[in-house]
């Protein structure tokens, strides 16, 4: 059992029997004498991808969901949708636009994710924190903006993302990325 006042992000909880996944977690201490902390969560449920805010007591307890974890690679996409193949068996899972959800922009052939599974079928995925993707449009490199970071310009990144990146990075190079904030990191290693 895990108790309100314990949730991290990425925790897999069940709330009145039913699998989610903690997107945020914010504790909110009591101003007045007797008042109870109260934990505010915004929740992913795993088999529809609806998010939700909740608020919980601090003494509520929740139990863990009979929840897998399974690495898989991403193969490609198609009209079917998504195609991922679990490392462990080479069993192929397709998965919709809509299960994939914030993934798909970070989502290239041979990234190996991590794949919730419940009850035997994908609920959800768990990108790497870092991904690689390859700069296909950005402005070139002006003279004198090479060794300096002072501004960003905006690039376009293999998948379709648009982020924006420090001056001396030109297209055609490889940068990292953070998954969680969407930002550049600078270049792949």
């Amino acid at each position: 059992m895990i108790g309100a006042n314990e949730l991290k992000r990425k925790m897999v909880i069940s709330v009145e029997r039913e699998p989610y996944m903690v997107l945020e977690v914010n504790v909110a201490a009591p101003s007045a004498r007797g008042a109870q902390t109260m934990v505010k969560a915004r929740l992913r449920h795993l088999l529809t991808g609806a998010v939700s805010d909740r608020s919980f007591k601090a003494g509520e307890r929740f139990d863990e969901p009979d929840v897998e974890k399974v690495e898989a690679s991403f193969l490609y996409r198609d009209d079917q949708g998504y195609c991922f193949m679990e490392e462990s068996t080479y069993e192929q899972h397709y998965l919709d636009a809509e299960h994939v959800g914030e993934a798909r922009p970070y989502l290239t052939e041979g990234l190996v994710v991590t794949v919730l599974k419940y009850n035997g079928a994908i609920a959800s995925l768990q990108l790497p924190v870092y991904v690689n993707l390859k700069v296909t449009a950005t402005d070139a490199v002006r003279k004198g903006d090479a060794g300096s970071s002072s501004g960003m310009k905006p690039a376009t990144l293999e998948t379709g993302l648009e982020v924006r990146v420090p001056p001396y990075i030109a297209e055609g190079e490889v940068v990292r990325v953070n998954t969680e904030t969407g930002e550049v990191a600078g270049r792949a290693v």
